[in-house]
């Protein structure tokens, strides 16, 4: 079948495969390094706050829980500023006022809280498990969906690692008195050090940053299709005048030669390869022409 197709088909042919190949290469080329980089932004994005949320739990539990800590025997109600869970929380609170921020969660979630705000979702409770049964786990991240849209999340353990972390979390009749009497004896005991009790969680709205990373895949995709399009039609249009209607030209003049008429030129003013082919035709048809009157020559 290709046989039979012209010079100029065959030649569009190869050029629409060349097209369709690199389109489908770069623009799945594109599209990963446009995923990734998404990726990489909310990753980002996620790091930083829970970097600085661990800032705010270090600086109450260094700075803040001192200063307080004496105050909870004495106090009616207890201070939750003493926790470094609650200032975390609180302060990201103040965050997500700002509207860019509004759509960010951050979340220490903990199978048995003294706050019943922090208790952990059936989800939350899942990721808590998974470092409960590894341990040596350091982060776990993936995508979430909530009503709002899908979110990425980075959930780090959270284990008793200090001994005065107990004081309000072993038994209640060793919890502080200003404690029970605002959160009860239900919640938030049990603890042992060491132990695993909570995923510090925070999410990051990711369907904006990947619909961007999308419109910008299907810009840069149409730019490069309707340049390779001009390309196309350029070089098809090169190769038309340079090459294919002169083959044409040499073509008629053989076929007009080939009949007898030797007034026909093989005329062709360029001196590469197809000019050369036109005056390899040209003395083949003098020593033709010269064949021919010593043949008639002969006969007369």
């Amino acid at each position: 079948m290709l046989k039979n197709l012209k010079i100029g088909t065959k030649f569009n042919l190869i050029l629409m495969l060349v097209f369709l190949v690199s389109i489908f290469v770069t623009g799945l080329a594109l599209s990963r390094v446009l995923e990734q980089r998404a990726q990489n932004e909310v990753t980002s994005q996620a790091l930083i706050l829970i970097k600085t949320m661990n800032s705010v739990r270090s600086y109450t539990q260094n700075r803040i829980n001192g200063l307080l800590a004496p105050r909870l025997a004495t106090e009616p109600a207890f201070i939750p500023e003493t926790v470094p869970a609650f200032s975390a929380t609180e302060v990201f609170e103040y965050l997500r006022k700002n509207p860019e921020y509004e759509n960010f969660l951050y979340k220490e979630a903990t199978l048995n809280p003294t706050n019943l705000r922090d208790k952990a979702d059936n989800f939350e409770a899942k990721l808590v498990e998974q470092f409960r049964q590894n341990p040596k786990t350091p982060e776990i991240s993936g995508f979430r969906d909530f009503p709002d849209g899908q979110v990425f999340y980075i959930a780090r353990p959270l284990a008793v690692t200090q001994q005065s972390c107990l004081q309000c979390h072993s038994t209640p009749d060793q919890a502080p008195k200003s404690l029970l009497a605002t959160y009860g004896t239900e919640n938030g005991f049990g603890w042992k050090l060491n132990d695993i009790i909570a995923a510090q969680i925070i999410s990051v709205p990711s369907e904006d940053v990947f619909a961007n990373a999308n419109r910008t895949w299907k810009l840069i995709m149409g730019l490069l299709v309707a340049i390779f399009a001009i390309v196309v039609l350029l070089i098809n249009y090169l190769i038309k005048k340079t090459v294919i209607q002169r083959i044409r030209k040499i073509e008629k003049i053989a076929q007009q030669v080939s009949t007898g008429d030797m007034s026909a030129d093989f005329a062709e003013q360029s001196h590469d390869e197809i000019g050369g082919l036109a005056a390899a035709f040209n003395r083949m048809k003098a020593s033709l022409e010269i064949a021919m009157n010593l043949l008639n020559q002969q006969n007369h």
